[in-house]
């Protein structure tokens, strides 16, 4: 009787290797172009085997902005009434900034960020889903 319960056992666990259900990875990107993440000691990953999501892409995306710039000191032209003509003074002011606006969001990998993966089933592709860290790049300015 517990042979063929083993042998029950056995069979189920063949079963689910067999179909390759959705497997989590974690990797290291050890190189951003051409890009490579290494998984394991003997296991790299590239460009062709990964599916990259927008989390790990750069994007482009509509933000909606009210906002002011810093002061800043520059010239405009001013118009001269009697000659017609114009000359710039040097003025600090701000510049009003309002309405949708595209942005660029830089989000793609580079080396060293840890992210996570799961392979597609029964197939050599990966997903890369996201980071894992902090970018390790990040070089904008904290307003």
């Amino acid at each position: 009787m517990n042979d063929v319960v083993e042998l029950i056992k056995r069979a189920a666990l063949e079963a689910v290797e067999a179909s390759k259900p959705v497997h989590l990875l974690y990797g290291e990107v050890i190189s951003a172009s051409p890009l490579k993440i290494q998984v394991d000691q003997k296991s790299i990953y590239t460009e062709k085997m990964l599916i990259l999501t927008r989390a790990v892409t750069d994007f482009e995306m509509d933000v909606s902005l009210s906002c002011e710039t810093r002061p800043v000191t520059h010239g405009h032209p001013v118009v001269d009434t009697f000659t017609g003509g114009g000359i710039a003074q040097e003025v600090e002011h701000k510049h009003r900034v309002q309405g949708v606006k595209k942005l660029l969001v830089h989000n793609s990998l580079v080396a060293g960020d840890k992210v996570l993966l799961a392979r597609v089933q029964q197939g050599k592709k990966f997903v890369v889903l996201d980071r894992i860290s902090p970018h390790p790049a990040l070089k904008g300015e904290w307003l």
